[in-house]
Order: structure tokens, then sequence, then C-alpha cells
């Protein structure tokens, strides 16, 4: 048989001897006196029939048995239980109040505990933002890298980008607002929370009045502070003055000055912002296409974060928005055969005015099939015409009827707006049947906003990275090419990224991508993952308690699963698993088999052995 792991892994002659007279003292006495590891006496958990059991420290025990046998029960129940109860007491009355209480299994005796960690068959979580690479905190890791070692490019050029002289922001500024009055301001708080009562008593010592707080101007007054729980941006406001040639000496002043209290970074408002506001840095800045790129932090490629999500999909990668093909179903009837299911057939109102008048503006009627339009008459009629404008006839309840010319914003973006505005629940169910989840064409499912998706290493932004498979993945980190100053700075955390890869590979999840939802894992699949993360934190003297965690793997990658257990094992740490795989059975150190039968014909020890012994006694329990 073909396993995958390597039988002289397993623990040799004279450690099976050393476990097998421990176990002996422990079964010789009731209380176990002189044995090292965890003693249990009289469980009587569940269907557990006074069970007696003794696991060595240190090794790897598995507890066998026919489904409903009181496997988990001795395992869970009562011995990772009565760790966490344990646990929960030695903790100060003030941590314990939110906690809770917690029931002692019913057992009359367990010594020899160490502090227990538990990995069930269940999902890691239900939040759409977490990923594999999030919880694994691979991807932690791999924001560090891009902030530090990444190249911003340009979004639009995609060259990258360079610093920006005074001189070249001045000229911009000069050209882009002429004629605009305008505020200039310094960055000086980012997404970030707190009441920041000392920064506005600084910046009034450092000669300022004004600050602008989440888009609002504001005097600094005496002990003047925000909410500390709510995020905020906060800006220092410089100088207000209109761009004309007179002001130009001036407003390079300002701008140096905006410089150096924003760090390199300024922002120009325009006051009755008829332009939008624009970045401009010192420090980063695409020479082609004028556009300014604030240096990136790690949050800056946080899809969970303000600073770094994409604007459109808020983070999630995908919209929940409408389907063209949910909203017309059957392209072969006409408006007047309700071809717009949501609209249903023609009305005397503004909206169905604007619809016909689109579709007679590019020769088409209210008898025409949906499918007969030109491309582009359907393009205007879900998705708007934008600029263009058409020539709308309305007829008002009164009788006048008058022409306009008029823009029309498309039917889906109309049934969106009515979605959003509308205040009925059965509205809301009804459009949203209308509704399906799909990519989010900003971010293209890679959840950062456009600067982040625009930072490489090697050629690759970080979405790139996360959506390969795990595999792939640790090649092309160990395969990262990176100059002279990339490797000073990242290659401590290249080495740190390859090494939790290969603690998820060594569990057979090489097929996942770190992108892959937590959500959408396996109960079996999350439950190795935090193995993964169990090794990787080389924690020593715990105990695992885990739930038959080859479930769904290929032989070659249980071998791998097995390896991983030994690791942690040989860590120092004391591996208990409910299992029923045969190569596991055979690789443990110690086993404990529980029947005869299931439910209230289960909860006995019917064997409890060393591997070699027991896999030749307990053929009849139809375990292994």
């Amino acid at each position: 048989m073909t396993t995958g792991y390597d039988p002289s892994e397993t623990r040799n002659e004279h450690e099976y001897n050393t476990v097998a007279a421990s176990l002996a003292i422990a079964n010789a006495s009731d209380d176990g006196e002189g044995f090292d590891g965890i003693i249990v006496r009289g469980a009587r958990e569940h269907n557990l029939k006074g069970v007696d059991a003794s696991i060595p420290r240190e090794s790897l025990t598995v507890i066998t048995g026919l489904s409903g046998s009181g496997k988990s029960s001795l395992a869970f129940d009562t011995i990772y239980a009565e760790g966490q109860r344990r646990y929960v007491e030695s903790l100060s009355p003030y941590a314990r109040q939110f906690l809770g209480l917690m029931e002692r299994p019913e057992v009359d005796l367990i010594e020899g505990l160490s502090p227990a960690i538990s990995s069930e068959q269940k999902t890691i979580s239900n939040n759409p933002r977490s990923t594999v690479g999030t919880v694994t905190e691979i991807y932690d890791f791999l924001r560090l890298l891009y902030a530090r070692a990444g190249v911003q490019h340009c979004v639009n050029c995609r060259q990258p980008v360079v610093k920006q002289t005074i001189d070249q922001i001045v000229e911009s500024v000069s050209t882009k607002y002429s004629g605009h009055r305008v505020s200039v301001l310094a960055p000086s708080v980012r997404r970030r929370k707190g009441h920041y009562q000392e920064l506005f008593e600084k910046i009034l010592k450092d000669g300022f009045t004004r600050v602008r707080i989440d888009g609002s101007v504001q005097e600094i007054i005496p002990g003047m502070k925000v909410d500390r729980y709510k995020i905020h941006d906060i800006e220092i406001v410089v100088d207000r003055l209109e761009i004309v040639e007179a002001s130009l000496s001036r407003l390079a002043g300002s701008i140096e000055t905006a410089l150096k209290f924003g760090d390199g970074s300024m922002i120009i408002a325009d006051w009755d912002e008829s332009l939008p506001a624009s970045l401009y840095s010192e420090k980063l800045a695409c020479p082609t296409c004028n556009i300014s790129y604030e240096v990136p932090e790690p949050n800056s490629f946080s899809f969970n974060s303000p600073y770094g999500a994409c604007p459109a999909c808020e983070g999630l990668g995908e919209k929940f928005d409408f389907a063209i093909d949910l909203v017309i179903p059957d392209r072969r009837l006409s408006l007047n055969k309700e071809a717009i299911r949501a609209l249903g057939k023609p009305r005397r109102n503004w909206q169905w005015a604007q619809v016909l008048a689109v579709v007679e503006h590019y020769g088409h009627d209210a008898n025409t099939p949906i499918g007969d339009y030109k491309p582009e008459a359907l393009n205007a009629l879900l998705s708007g015409g934008g600029k263009q404008k058409f020539e709308i006839t309305y007829t008002y309840p009164n009788g006048r009827t008058v022409t306009y010319n008029h823009r029309f914003d498309g039917v889906l973006k109309n049934l969106a707006h009515y979605l959003e505005t509308t205040g009925s629940a059965s509205t809301r169910q009804w459009l949203e049947a209308y509704m399906t989840s799909a990519i989010c064409k900003v971010c293209e499912g890679g959840r950062l906003k456009p600067e982040s998706l625009a930072v490489l290493i090697d050629g690759r932004n970080i979405s790139d990275l996360v959506g390969l498979p795990l595999s792939d993945a640790i090649e092309a980190v160990r395969g990262l090419k990176l100059n002279a100053r990339q490797h000073e700075i990242g290659h401590l955390i290249v080495r740190e990224i390859a090494e939790r890869l290969s603690f998820l590979l060594d569990v057979g999840l090489h097929y996942l991508s770190l992108n892959r939802s937590a959500r959408s894992l396996s109960g079996g699949e999350a439950q190795r993952i935090r193995l993964a993360t169990q090794i990787g934190s080389q924690l020593s003297g715990v105990l695992y308690v885990l739930d038959e965690p080859s479930i769904g793997l290929h032989q070659h990658d249980n071998g791998k699963l097995i390896a991983s257990l030994k690791r942690l094992r040989d860590l120092g740490n004391t591996i208990i698993v409910v299992e029923h795989d045969r190569d596991m059975i055979e690789s443990a150190d110690y086993v404990i088999d529980l029947g005869p039968g299931a439910g209230e014909l289960g909860g006995e020890v019917v064997g409890a052995a060393l591997p070699h012994a027991f896999l030749g006694t307990v053929g009849t329990n139809g375990a292994v």
C-alpha cells in the first residue's frame, strides 16, 4: 500500500516499549501514580459507561470505533471539555463573567491535562470577507510585503510612478484649477479612530486655525475633540486662495508648507466642488498622466478597510446587482408583451415615456421583439445613453403634452435607484428576485481599489498571487525576482510566507487558493487549515483534539497529513485524533477502541494497545 508517509518515521522499538511500560504503570493502579500522561477514570458523559483510559503525553493517540460508540464523547465532551473548564476557572472573576460557567463533565477523575485546543469539522467563518489568506494570516504578510517592497504603477498608463517636485505640483494645480477658489490641505489623519484632542492643540500651536474633518471645514477651538470610536479623515487647512497668475507665488509657498505638514502629501479641494479634489505627492506621481499616489501602506491592501477596499464592491469582490437575463428572461417578447418583467406593460408615466423614446430613437417600437433590437438600442435601454439626449414626449394627468430633450440613465440604474429609495420590504423582495451575485466589474474580483492593484512585485499584483492554487503560489513566492533593495526589505517576509504555504500543502490543501472564501470550505478543509496554522505557531506542551482530519483526503495527501501530525507531536504536544482511517491508526503511538456497538451498545473500551498489537485483535469492531 502506498500511503505517502515513510514507515521509518514511526516510533522505534525502544520508544514503543517506553510507551507500553508507562501505560502498564497507569493501568496497574487506580490513580496511575508514576504515569506521564492523561488519566481518565469513570467517564460517563453521554453513552460512556464508566470508561477508564490512559493517554501517554507527547504521543499521537487515535480513538477509534463505530459511529456513535462514544469516541467524541470521550475526546471532546470529556477530555477537551474538562481542559477548557479548568482553563476558564484559572482566570480572574472579571474575565470569567464574559465566558460564563462551564459544567464539569460526568467523570470521576481526570489528571495530567495540558492546555487544550480542539479542532472539529466545522466552518472557520461565515463572514464573506474571510478568506484562506486572512484566517491563516498569510495575507497579512503579503500586505506587508507589497507595502514595503512593491512598485507603484500608474492606473492609466501602467508605467512605474516617480517622485514629483514642488514646481511640477504648482504647474499641475495652476492648470487644473485655473480661476477656481481652492483650499490647500495637509493630510494629518487618514481613516483612523481617536478623539485627537492633543493633535488639534498641536495644530493650533503650529499656527493653523482651521481643519477639515471628514469633509467639513471647522475652526479649531480649545479642548476640541471628535468621536473617538468613529473613523476620521483630518486635514490641516493651510491656505484658501483663488488660482490666478498673481497668486502663484503664494500657492507655491502654501504647497511647500502643506507637503511639510502632510508628510510629503497634500490635497487641493475646490470650494464649490465643481472640480473633484486632487491628491498631490512629492513622493509618487505619474509624469505622463499627472496623477499623484499615496505611498502604499499595509492597509492599502486590506479589503476589510475603507482605505484599501474597492469602492464599487466595498471589498467583497462581487456585487449583488440586477441581471439582464432575469430582467429580460425572454428576448422573443416585445415591450407590449412584458419583455421587461420588472416594468410590466407600458403605462402612461414618466418612466415609460423615457423607455419608449429611447426605443423609437433607434427605429424600434413597443411591438418589436427585444431580440431584434440593434445592439446600441439594447445597450441604451438597459445601461443608459450616456451624454446622448432623447426627445421625450410626456402627457401630464391634466392633458398637457410637453416634449423634453433629456438623458436616460437606463432601466438597470433606475431599478437600482428604486431599490435604494423604497421603504417597503415587499418591494425590496420583489426587486431582489431580478438580481444575482456577479464578479465586480471595477476590481474584477480583486477586492482592492485600482491604486492598490497597480502595485506590482515581479510583474504580479497581490490579487494575482492570492488567486493561484497554493501549489503554484508557493513556487511563485519562492521564485520572486527581487532587486537588491526589495531583497533587503522583504526576504524574511518571503521566507515566512513560503513556510506557512508549505504547512498548508503538507495537510493536502494544494488545490485551494488564498482568495478562497472561508465560508465555502468544507468542515475537513477548515480543520486542516487550523491544523496547519497550529503547526506554524510552534507551540509546545499543548493538548490537541482533532475530529477525523483525514476525511476527503487522497491517499497521498493522507500521508502528508500524518507526517504533519507527527511534526506537531514532536514539538512536544499531545495529539488525540478521533479517526477511522487505517493508515492513521497504523501510524499512531497508541490506539483506544470504543464499542462494541453504537449508542446504548457502545460506550466501553474494547481495545487499548500499541497499534501493531491493536490491529491484530480488534477486527470484529469494524473500525479498521
